[in-house]
């Protein structure tokens, strides 16, 4: 049946009979001019036999839509078929080449072949995880559809002791604290099975305990969408997990001193850097079903944002973190999160225009999701920063401390989206803070990849904006050349000179 080929795969093709031409020249003594006049027809005849035999056996199709045992077996028979119709002519002397350099030239081509479909499926094995979930539509009321009623002491008692044999008898007197277990429209379970949860009956429950580790749990998000489609408004959850830290400890203080930090390593190399690479994550997922895998706490509670709860509290009790949150709106659109090295952030710019800065990752993931929980947990420290942003992970600590997190900045420069000397480029949140004519101001000009706060090192959020305000009553009044450039040198001579950092 005719198919329409893929041209990047005829064209590969081209260029793998290529390479290998010029590598049969250089094992040769000849000129350019008479090799290609001896051998070019040859390599002609072989390369077009290749390509008509791969198109009628199906070589070309596109990859994405084969698997990977079809493609291989496509081409060795494209091999196969290719080395019945050239060694013949070889050996009846009807081209140049001997019966064994027509051989190496097709294994030659052959191999290239294999190595690059090879790095194809393995892209696509790659890229093809299902671990993110779907959306949940479904309108939410404002209670439950059933009334609750007091549940009797024996199921109560038989629920009380459960809890306390999956955890611990604290994490128990911390979950009736919190949750009315006596309630019939609680539910208690421990399950790392979605299902559980897309079985239940809409609004039955307001209140979901799971007492099941989050770090068993494949499909993390899937689960928080499918509490999240059976709660009413404002219906509660808790969860649990070991957290980085507490994992971190536990190890340390399981093995000798020197053995703890090999192991500590190891594990945290397999369990969170691995699944967390985009050429490894499904491997990991196939081989461990996402068991026992390392979880931040910025990226659990970033999770429950992105799936529409709300964070009320957060403990650590013996070894458990637990997390306690609320239904707060529909999930958000749910997409295949990946997050690499380098980042976008949405920010403010010229005429108040969103664009995105591009800065290498210095926080955990789901962080982009917890400003607002950050603002309302956390006061501001000097500099306009918040303290003891959980957000930021060690690595990225020390690209702030050295610049390294900004240099990918360097991109919106180029772009024009960003000038070199201006107003720090802000979120929508930190926006919000400043006043209505500073606002007003700072959507006049662009902003700059070193801002005036290296000029005056403010130390609250109303110092910030006055220096700003400084910095753009000058570009009104002597120009953007004449400030940008003073305020570069000032900007200059406290980061070289004083050591000017911004914490």
């Amino acid at each position: 049946m005719p198919y329409k080929p893929q041209w990047k795969l005829i064209v590969g093709d081209i260029c793998f009979f290529a390479v290998a031409m010029f590598a049969f020249y250089f094992t040769k003594d000849y000129s350019v001019r008479f090799f290609l006049a001896r051998y070019a027809a040859v390599f002609c005849t072989i390369a077009g036999a290749w390509l008509c035999i791969g198109y009628g056996l199906g070589k070309y199709r596109p990859l994405k839509q084969s698997r990977y045992r079809r493609s291989m077996m496509r081409l060795v028979l494209t091999v196969a078929a290719t080395l019945c119709v050239t060694v013949p002519l070889a050996w009846l002397s009807y081209i140049e080449f001997s019966m064994l350099q027509t051989i190496l030239l097709i294994c030659t081509v052959f191999l290239q072949n294999v190595v690059v479909v090879g790095l194809v499926h393995i892209v696509y094995y790659a890229a093809y995880i299902d671990e993110e979930p779907g959306v949940y539509d479904a309108r939410q009321p404002a209670a439950v559809l059933q009334q609750p009623y007091a549940i009797d002491n024996d199921t109560l008692m038989a629920r009380q002791q459960a809890i306390n044999t999956q955890t611990t008898p604290a994490v128990g007197a911390y979950v009736c604290q919190n949750i009315d277990i006596k309630s019939s429209n609680t539910l208690v379970l421990a399950t790392s099975n979605v299902f559980n949860y897309t079985s239940l009956r809409n609004y039955r429950y307001d209140a979901i305990v799971n007492l099941e580790k989050l770090n068993n749990i494949r499909g993390i998000n899937k689960m928080f969408c499918a509490a999240n489609a059976k709660l009413p408004d404002a219906g509660r959850v808790l969860f649990c997990f070991e957290s980085r830290s507490t994992r971190k400890q536990r190890l340390l203080n399981k093995w000798p001193l020197g053995l703890g930090w090999v192991f500590y390593a190891f594990d945290f190399l397999w369990k969170r850097i691995v699944p967390k690479l985009f050429l490894t994550n499904r491997l990991y997922y196939d081989i461990t079903q996402g068991r026992n895998r390392v979880l931040t706490k910025t990226e659990v509670l970033g999770r429950l944002y992105y799936c529409g709860f709300e964070v009320l509290d957060q403990q650590v009790i013996d070894g458990y973190t637990l997390v306690l949150a609320r239904r707060l709106r529909q999930p958000n659109k749910q997409v295949r999160k990946r997050y690499g090295p380098l980042i976008k952030l949405r920010r403010i710019g010229k005429n108040g225009r969103y664009f995105d800065v591009y800065k290498m990752r210095t926080m955990h993931p789901y962080a982009e999701y917890l400003q607002q929980y950050m603002y309302d947990h956390h006061h501001l420290q000097e500099g306009g920063k918040i303290a003891d942003d959980i957000r930021i992970s060690t690595l990225g600590r020390f690209l702030r401390s050295c610049w390294l997190d900004e240099v990918p900045m360097l991109i919106n420069l180029f772009r024009g989206d960003m000038k070199l000397v201006g107003v720090r480029p802000l979120s929508q949140q930190y926006f919000n803070l400043y006043s209505n004519e500073l606002q007003q101001k700072r959507i006049r000009f662009k902003p700059g990849l070193l801002p005036p706060f290296y000029a005056d090192m403010p130390k609250t959020l109303d110092e910030i904006q006055a220096s700003e305000m400084r910095y753009l009553n000058m570009c009104e009044q002597r120009g953007c050349f004449v400030a940008d450039n003073y305020y570069f040198w000032k900007i200059l001579y406290n980061i070289i000179i004083k050591r000017a950092r911004s914490h």
